[in-house]
């Protein structure tokens, strides 16, 4: 039977990007949110490549950015939405599934994803 939710297709795409999955990630262990230097550390990204990225994601509604002031410093906060978290959370599932057929076509067992599919190196 053919699974499409765990077929690599249906992984989205805003989040299947290396840097951005990251983010994400860092985002999942800070409830309150991230400054924007601690996230770009964790990250090990520039400022340039971080803000380019927040803002694909701030656009899609997946983070919130705030930016205040502390005494006379700027300061920006970047806080994963209870509807980003709810869209990553799934993505992650999405990849497991996809990592475990993976797995398992690797060690010729059958795929949730694809009846028709054969062990690489066989020919049909």
């Amino acid at each position: 039977m053919t699974d499409l939710a765990h077929h690599p297709a249906s992984l989205e795409k805003l989040f299947h990007e290396p840097s951005r999955l990251a983010i994400l990630s860092a985002l999942c262990t800070a409830r309150k949110g991230l400054s924007f230097t601690e996230l770009r550390d964790q990250c090990h990204l520039t400022d340039g490549n971080l803000s380019r990225h927040l803002k694909a994601l701030e656009a899609e509604r997946v983070v919130r950015i705030r930016k205040t002031f502390v005494g006379d410093k700027p300061r920006t906060t970047v806080e994963l939405t209870h509807d980003g978290l709810g869209r990553f959370s799934l993505y992650l599932d999405t990849l497991a599934a996809v990592l475990q057929d993976a797995r398992r076509a690797a060690r010729h067992e059958p795929s949730s994803f694809s009846a028709t599919s054969t062990p690489l190196g066989s020919h049909a």
